[in-house]
């Protein structure tokens, strides 16, 4: 007979306890440990001596399955996949409540070709319906389970044979092995255990919907995320329309790759040319814009740094940004200062990237300080030049990965002047396009603001 007892679980790591503790020993957080049944039973040891299985093979001599990939009919989200979706894969899709998670997903059930299940344990039928009819088309063969028990969602999967399934939330489900109420991290470990089992053995891909935590991260077991075969980060700020999905995780394809989408009345639209939509359309020049051509995994983008300079009114300066990391512009402010000589320390710094939009590359460096320059200065930059570069402690400008595709990008968009790097090897280069080199950021002063 299997034995029942109590334990206590840590909701953010996973970490045991046989009593309740305030502070979890493994991820020092507080007030996350909750009590669970954990049922056990005295299980025979593996003998190895007589255990069966497969047997070794070369890995020279394993069969190449070419694996054919199902269209989503979305390229933007056939991209991050790397060019589809793999039959028998599971693809957790995380972000911030409301940021349009379940709403791609019903675009994408409403795409694909074939039945399609869409399982809710949060949102009832009649939401769900109210939500296909404004997304357009509904597809025919798209079916709808308010469901919880895993159990239930695997039989009712068996008899309909669906294409693809798609589960609303990873969080909602509970399976009958376990006594613990949903949400918990037994609950969650365990149901998704079941379907990526389900998902292996008859070749069916699935895709779940995952919560996050206050900090951004996926919510549940930290396990969740090495069990399933893909992880994607949709992100976005709910003030803004764009929406931008990222690859944390991908067995099948690149990490590298980005989707944009708009926010619409009518769902979600893909973005094709997203540096047309991240650049204002103003005709006139104004202080403290500086246009960047930076790169968002393996697509090159302009986007538009707004800066503003002003006198400190109260007696610490601020320091403010949106989109760039705030410590990085208290390192160019320190730059700028130490090597050049402008006196900052007592002005108000407010930098923004326009459009909503986080970027981690370090060759907008050159684009931000430009920026604060020209609002400090009250002097425009010609809209006819964008910049490309890192900047150094020592006032340097370095060196940027794929430089080339930030030239070929700003001569599509119609821009004149290029400031870059000095580069080892010469770039291509076209006639209406003129390409600045520069290794120091004096030099790039000097010919902006002679």
């Amino acid at each position: 007979m299997a034995k029942s007892k109590t334990i206590y679980v840590c909701q953010s790591c996973g970490a045991k306890s046989p009593k309740w503790i305030g502070k979890c020993n493994a991820c020092h957080e507080w007030n996350t440990y909750s009590e669970e049944i954990e049922s056990s039973s005295n299980k025979p040891a593996l003998n190895v001596g007589y255990a069966t299985g497969s047997k070794p093979v070369l890995i020279k001599d394993l069969p190449e399955n070419q694996l054919e990939r199902i269209s989503t009919q979305f390229n933007e989200f056939d991209r991050v996949l790397g060019g589809g979706i793999i039959p028998g894969s599971v693809v957790l899709v995380g972000g911030e409540p409301g940021i349009g998670k379940s709403t791609l997903l019903l675009q994408v059930a409403n795409a694909v070709r074939g039945k399609v299940l869409y399982v809710s344990g949060e949102e009832s039928a009649e939401q769900i319906k109210l939500r296909a009819k404004r997304l357009g088309k509904i597809n025919d063969e798209a079916y709808f389970l308010s469901e919880i028990l895993v159990e239930n969602i695997l039989n009712q999967t068996k008899h309909i044979q669906p294409k693809l399934l798609i589960v609303d939330s990873v969080q909602t489900l509970r399976t009958e092995q376990l006594d613990s109420s949903p949400g918990t991290v037994s609950q969650i470990r365990e149901s998704t255990t079941i379907l990526l089992q389900y998902a292996k053995e008859h070749s069916m891909p699935i895709l779940l919907v995952g919560h996050i935590t206050k900090e951004g991260s996926l919510a549940g077991p930290k396990v969740l995320e090495h069990v399933v075969d893909t992880v994607l980060q949709f992100e976005g700020d709910n003030s803004f329309n764009y929406r931008i999905l990222r690859a944390h995780k991908n067995r099948f394809g690149s990490t590298s790759e980005m989707g944009i989408f708009s926010m619409q009345s009518n769902g979600l639209k893909e973005v094709d040319n997203p540096s047309e939509l991240l650049l204002s359309n103003h005709n006139e020049n104004y202080s403290g814009i500086a246009t960047c051509a930076t790169i968002e995994g393996m697509r090159p983008l302009l986007i538009e740094v707004q800066a503003l300079v002003s006198t400190a009114v109260y007696g610490t300066p601020q320091r403010s940004a949106t989109g760039f990391e705030v410590r990085r512009l208290n390192m160019l402010l320190a730059v700028l200062e130490k090597r050049v000589g402008f006196k900052l320390s007592t002005k108000d710094v407010f930098l923004n990237i326009a459009g909503g939009i986080k970027v981690a590359d370090t060759a907008i460096d050159l684009a931000v300080i430009c920026a604060i320059l020209s609002s400090d200065l009250d002097r425009a930059i010609n809209k006819e030049i964008c910049f490309a570069g890192e900047v150094g402690l020592s006032g340097e400008i370095r060196q940027t990965g794929r430089i080339q595709q930030r030239i070929d990008e700003a001569h599509k968009l119609g821009y004149k002047k290029i400031v870059i790097p000095v580069q080892k090897q010469a770039v291509q280069s076209t006639t209406k396009l003129q390409i600045i080199e520069a290794d120091k950021i004096e030099k790039v002063f000097s010919q902006l603001f002679q």
